[in-house]
């Protein structure tokens, strides 16, 4: 089983793009990857809503989602959301064996 999580940063003026650009300036985003048990974490464009960046970000199980989310990264991540005033939609999706 793994879990796809697509989050959706909306902000004003660029400031979503500017937002997932820190994040891989800072390493936050290669910080993420490494990871035990991330499998992705891609940033996309929307090309219709320039205001929005698209997070996909999948890991292996719940679990290893759960302490990602301990993590100090997520200080930093929310303080970084924060500083660019961005609002959130989240869609998560699971993966499983039939």
């Amino acid at each position: 089983m793994s879990l796809t999580i697509n989050i959706y940063y909306t902000g004003k003026d660029g400031s979503a793009r500017k937002f997932a650009e820190e994040m891989v300036e800072k390493g936050v985003v290669d910080r993420v990857r490494a990871e035990e048990g991330n499998k992705k974490y891609e940033y996309f464009f929307p090309m219709d809503d320039k205001e929005t960046v698209l997070l996909i970000d999948r890991w292996e199980s719940q679990e290893a989602l759960d302490v990602h989310h301990k993590s100090p990264m997520m200080k930093e991540i929310a303080e970084l959301r924060d500083k660019y005033h961005l609002h959130m939609k989240v869609e998560q999706f699971i993966e499983r064996k039939i």
